[in-house]
């Protein structure tokens, strides 16, 4: 039988290609962003976006407020904070605060140069008054568990928060503000990465200059380019319940014709009152095991562009024909991938990647 390509080597190529440094330095090399007079940069992928900008601007205060974890490679002499993902801590509401104080910080006349990538939504907040931390991480989890989409989820949040949906930049008191952004929502809207942290309002006393500079369509056609063998389908439809999704790409799969497979989105599952470990990407991909069982000739790997899935040190799952046993349906059940698949050499483990542009699934068909 043919050999599969490396389809781990594949999705990160993807990755590469959108990593917060890489996308953060062609926007520089531009040459149409002015020096900054602060760096903020908040988000999963804060530290590599921060560490390319402070490469630039060496001389400009800088604050990076990320997951646990995610830290490695920050400017040494940036403010760190790091904070919980997916459900805010204690040190989320310090990194909230921490935003505030640096943006009324800023004087007139002054250039704040915002760096934002998804996750920011749990890692920094500010309640509106009257919210605890035990409310806001109880419908933080009540939300995850039931699936809902991210566009509810980000609302919900903004009309929660102090520093969502454009109201920390209302506290801007400078002059102009560049906001570059790693996209992880459908339709890479600004309004709504880090359930918009880094948006201003249309009638903002300052100039505001946004730029999505990475995307999951950036990523997955970093993937196509890399394919050493023809590429059938390239779409961002991961946007249904893993439950559902499941049957319908093998579906698609097992009338297509040989070749690469790459989709990309985001997923989402629904959780049982205790759920154990795992996250959307190995759920999908424990899913679609059990659709493809018996197949020789397909093979499907799923993974979050961010090294991550679910509160987890995996990003995903590589299966094929072969790895489906009976068991993985109460492992499907208990929301409980992780263990089973680790059990069969199945996860897909990187690392924190430096980028976060939701998730890209590549199938080979032979």
């Amino acid at each position: 039988m043919a050999q599969y390509p490396d389809l781990l080597a594949l999705w990160q190529a993807g990755v590469d290609a959108v990593r917060g440094d890489v996308a953060v330095r062609n926007a520089i090399a531009g040459g149409k962003i002015p020096a900054p007079d602060r760096i903020i940069a908040v988000g999963k992928a804060a530290t590599a976006m921060a560490s390319a900008a402070a490469r630039a601007w060496p001389d400009a205060p800088c604050l990076i407020v990320t997951k646990y974890g995610h830290g490695d490679g920050a400017p040494v002499h940036a403010k760190m904070i790091e904070a919980a993902h997916p459900v805010p801590d204690a040190a989320s509401l310090r990194a909230g605060q921490a935003l505030i104080d640096a943006v009324t910080d800023c004087s007139a006349g002054s250039h704040l140069l915002m760096l934002v990538s998804g996750g920011a939504s749990a890692l920094a907040e500010v309640p509106v008054e009257g919210m605890t931390l035990d409310t806001l991480k109880a419908e933080t989890q009540s939300l995850l568990a039931s699936g809902t989409p991210i566009g509810d989820m980000n609302a919900h949040r903004t009309a929660r928060s102090r520093i969502k949906g454009g109201k920390l930049l209302a506290r801007f008191a400078g002059a102009r503000v560049t906001t570059l952004a790693l996209s992880d929502v459908e339709g890479d809207s600004l309004a709504s990465i880090g359930s918009g942290i880094g948006d201003a309002d249309a009638d903002a006393a300052f100039a505001f200059t946004p730029r999505i500079i990475a995307s999951n369509a950036i990523a997955r056609g970093a993937v196509a380019a890399a394919s050493p063998v023809p590429v059938r389908t390239n779409d961002e439809t991961l946007y249904d319940d893993v439950a559902m999704l499941a049957p319908q790409i093998a579906d698609m799969l097992r009338t297509a014709p040989s070749g690469l497979h790459i989709l990309g989105g985001e997923p989402v599952v629904h959780l049982p009152a205790t759920p154990g470990q795992g996250g959307r990407n190995m759920a999908l991909g424990l899913a679609l095991a059990r659709e493809i069982q018996g197949l020789d000739n397909m093979q499907i790997l799923v993974a979050g562009t961010d090294g991550t899935d679910g509160p987890t040190d995996a990003a995903g799952a590589l299966v094929d024909g072969r790895t489906w046993q009976d068991s993985g349906a109460e492992a499907l059940a208990r929301a409980d991938a992780y263990p089973w698949l680790k059990a069969r050499d199945a996860l897909v483990v990187t690392g924190p990647t430096g980028t976060n542009v939701m998730d890209v699934l590549i199938a080979c068909k032979m």
